[in-house]
């Protein structure tokens, strides 16, 4: 071959040079965020044979290290009112930090708070730790399941403090079904080791559909049953649907 000919060939390859890097190296990931926050409100009127009135206000807060600990906390703040008369009044808030051992097991310490006023409880304050572990932990799917051991505090309304050891389990589900929708399912339970026919449980189910890159639209279904009421009269099983405007930051 002559040198002649050789040089159209150095020509284009001298010109592609700086250009066929870009192609071969894929992009860079966007960077991880340590703190991740979601909050939400929602509000339903009805009118006619019954005025009713429902208000909910919750937050979702993540912190990672980026390393092995994960700091979460959520709540849940439930009002509600039939034919004016105050129906509903419950406060959810739930604080853990967690430590990853592996990429599945994790050890963790948590407080639970709850105050219902029509299951007369004033505050119950259960503080636990334990161990969880992630069955499935995809980008698309999760499942996870934790046990743990503590303590519990409850007063009850014109009642004295009591106290007792605890056990508690809790499993949780995230389910990305499309693009834009994602469905969520999560199950607690709570024994006194003093009385263990005196358990809380609390079941929920969801879907929440994206309107814009920062907003939801969410419909969850929350299930409180206390398996001990302080009093016969009060009704062992709460079920609340929670209708709500979700906004990341």
């Amino acid at each position: 071959m002559r040198v002649s000919s050789l040089v159209p060939v150095l020509s284009i390859s001298a010109l592609l040079a700086p250009v066929m890097p870009a192609f071969a190296q894929a992009p860079a990931p966007p960077p991880r965020k340590p703190w991740t926050v979601a909050a939400s409100a929602g509000l339903a009127l009805t009118s006619g044979n019954t005025d009713t009135s429902t208000v909910n206000v919750a937050y979702d807060l993540t912190y990672d290290s980026l390393e092995k600990n994960i700091v979460k906390s959520d709540a849940l703040f439930l009002r509600g009112k039939n034919q004016g008369d105050l129906a509903s009044d419950r406060l959810n808030l739930n604080v853990r930090d967690q430590y990853q051992i592996n990429g599945r097991a994790y050890i963790f310490g948590q407080n639970q708070y709850l105050r219902d006023r029509f299951k007369e409880i004033d505050y119950l304050l259960a503080p636990t730790a334990g161990l969880g572990y992630k069955i499935v932990n995809t980008a698309a799917s999760k499942v996870e399941v934790d046990a743990g051991v503590g303590g519990v505090w409850e007063k009850n309304t014109d009642l004295d403090v009591t106290s007792s050891g605890a056990v508690t389990v809790g499993e949780k589900l995230q389910q990305t079904v499309t693009a834009t929708t994602t469905v969520t399912q999560s199950f607690s339970g709570l024994w006194k080791t003093s009385a263990w026919g005196d358990s809380l449980y609390t079941f929920g189910v969801g879907i929440a559909a994206s309107m814009s890159t920062r907003t939801q639209l969410k419909v969850e279904l929350i299930d409180v049953y206390k398996n001990r009421p302080p009093l016969p009269t009060i009704k062992k099983n709460d079920l609340a649907t929670v209708l709500a405007i979700v906004y990341k930051m």
